[in-house]
């Protein structure tokens, strides 16, 4: 699935069973940083415009190769940890976000081919053994990832209104802060009568 659904998907898990905004955020990254071994095609999309190719060997051969896997999960959700409040709750919980990620792959990344599967190795890079695919995997373009994505993004948006908090908030507290007053506000046109929720974004310390 794409970085976006990912987004989605990681952070309703954080902000619903995390308390501050460094966890959230935490949490919410070991759910999409799995896909930063897909960077390659960076520099794969450079030599073909170099090169007048149609070349994506290193997409190909790195993304979900070296983090989508045992490895991915030591780096990113170790790392959340250590950095986080609640280390062994955050680590938890990067796990599950981690593997949510992997979850997702494997039921909706396949190519434009009927057999055009994108399996993950867990074990990768290290070996290529233990490999788990499914037979049923839909397109990464079809409407599946789409209605999910848009799902998503309906709850991400709602959740947003009611907690003062979204995933702008990883990148900008104050975007973040800004987004919300936005969404509260086209909230309570919609929905008039509607009481506002008094809880806003958390303060780091």
């Amino acid at each position: 699935m794409s970085p976006i659904t990912h987004l989605f998907a990681s952070w309703i898990v954080a902000a619903k069973t995390t308390n501050n905004a460094r966890d959230c955020r935490l949490v919410t990254l070991a759910g999409v940083l799995p896909d930063v071994d897909g960077l390659g095609i960076v520099v794969d999309l450079v030599k073909n415009a170099v090169h007048h190719t149609e070349n994506f060997d290193y997409y190909q051969r790195y993304h979900h190769w070296v983090l989508h896997g045992a490895l991915g999960a030591v780096v990113i959700c170790g790392g959340s940890a250590i950095f986080a409040r609640q280390k062994e709750w955050v680590l938890l919980l990067s796990l599950v976000t981690f593997h949510l990620h992997l979850l997702c792959d494997i039921v909706g990344s396949r190519g434009p081919d009927p057999g055009d599967y994108w399996p993950i190795y867990y074990l990768a890079p290290f070996t290529g053994l233990h490999m788990v695919v499914w037979h049923g995997q839909w397109r990464l373009d079809g409407w599946q990832n789409r209605v999910i994505t848009v799902i998503l993004f309906l709850v991400t948006l709602w959740m947003a209104t009611g907690i003062g908090k979204s995933p702008l908030g990883i990148f900008s507290e104050r975007a973040d802060r800004v987004g919300v007053e936005v969404l509260r506000g086209w909230r309570e046109k919609l929905f008039p009568g509607m009481a506002k929720a008094n809880i806003g974004p958390e303060k780091e310390e």
